[in-house]
């Protein structure tokens, strides 16, 4: 009757104390981490771009329409992108996505449609970008 039963387990300062993550396995995590956030940030930078090419196909289609719509009603082609904006055929000169400048290249034109008209002007915009579409494989220049 007076045994004294011992428990099974015995408190040990060593089993109890948490245990923390070993130095492999945090360097596998990072590892980890870091190879989906490199491929994140790549498809971000290609929608970006694809984003920016969108508005410059856009741009170009909303400026060329203006211009022939200027030269149609007006019966002379503009002398500028300016005479778009201040006759009412553009809100603003959009900015070049690609540049991220006004500086839009302008193809200019002999063309008269009416004996009256003296003089062409501008009857295309282009890019000024030097660079090469990597998903056309075309200079921006060259849309």
């Amino acid at each position: 009757m007076g045994e004294f039963v011992k428990p099974r387990f015995q408190w040990s300062p060593r089993r109890s104390a948490p245990r923390g993550f070993t130095l492999l396995e945090l360097m596998i995590v990072i590892a980890i981490i870091s190879i989906l956030v490199s491929i994140g940030a790549m498809q971000y930078q290609k929608v970006v771009l694809r984003s920016r090419e969108a508005v410059l196909h856009q741009d170009l289609f909303v400026m060329r329409d203006a211009i022939q719509k200027y030269t149609g009603d007006k019966e002379e082609a503009p002398q500028s992108l300016q005479d778009l904006v201040d006759k009412g055929y553009l809100g603003a000169v959009p900015v070049d996505p690609i540049t991220r400048g006004q500086d839009w290249a302008t193809g200019t034109c002999d063309t008269v449609l009416d004996p009256d008209q003296v003089a062409g002007g501008i009857c295309d915009v282009h890019s000024t970008s030097d660079q090469v579409s990597p998903f056309e494989g075309t200079p921006y220049s060259s849309w």
